[in-house]
């Protein structure tokens, strides 16, 4: 995987791995580090071309992980979901509980799959 775009604060980005899509907002862009602090705005799963599952993560913790994990999602693959997300009702805490257990399942993939990007003191 390799970003070859200049991140800017606010733009949305996408982290992918087998299937799981995890869509965050860019806060800052760490150059010194080749690292980016993404706030995760959702999780998801395309299980067919019609079929998917939607987490949503506004709710939880910031992620700063490197650069070249991510990249610009196209607008038509983003703006659905975006309008899905936006007519979640926030109030279970159950489907908040799922939805940060499947962000740190998912991370746990993506750091095991990809163990070449991560400095050694991040271990």
């Amino acid at each position: 995987m390799d970003s070859d775009f200049d991140f800017q604060a606010n733009q949305i980005v996408c982290l992918e791995y087998e299937g799981v899509y995890l869509y965050g907002e860019v806060i800052q862009v760490v150059t010194s580090r080749q690292l980016c602090w993404v706030r995760p705005l959702m999780l998801v799963n395309l299980i067919s071309d019609d079929e998917h599952t939607l987490w949503d993560l506004r709710e939880g913790a910031d992620l700063l992980w490197p650069l070249s994990l991510f990249r610009v999602p196209l607008d038509t693959e983003v703006i659905p979901f975006l309008m899905e997300l936006h007519s979640f009702d926030n109030t279970d805490g159950k489907d908040m509980i799922l939805a940060h257990r499947k962000f740190r399942e998912f991370i746990g993939k993506i750091w095991q799959a990809y163990p070449s990007v991560f400095p050694p003191s991040a271990v």
